[in-house]
């Protein structure tokens, strides 16, 4: 009679992936964990707005120019704003998203990041 894998003849084919799973995982959070500490600084209408965003999404700086200022366009300001911080945040999910693909062999893992 053939051994089922998932009987105790399989047992140590088990925790194998049992260890491999964690060792993954433990991989996964230190990655995380590093690129939620890094920075990213995007720019929009040629460098008139600024944005730094970290990994994990929290934005740490906006920088206006001066220039860009008009009290009677002030809907131009917020468009250059909207676009720098979405890119920013695009960069931040695609940075991730990278780093994660490194550990899961670009395994696709809805929810995980």
């Amino acid at each position: 009679m053939a051994k089922n894998k998932f009987t105790m003849g399989g047992a140590p084919n088990m925790n194998n992936m049992i260890r491999q799973a964690q060792k993954m995982q433990a991989e996964m959070e230190k990655i995380q964990a590093e690129v939620e500490e890094k920075t990213i600084e995007t720019t929009a209408g040629g460098g008139m707005v600024t944005v730094t965003i970290k990994g994990n999404k929290e934005i740490v700086a906006v920088k206006i120019n001066p220039e860009v200022v008009d009290p009677d366009d002030v809907e131009t300001l917020e468009d250059l704003i909207l676009v720098a911080v979405n890119d920013a945040v695009k960069q931040a999910s695609d940075l991730m998203e990278q780093s994660m693909g490194r550990v899961t062999g670009n395994l696709s893992m809805p929810g995980l990041f």
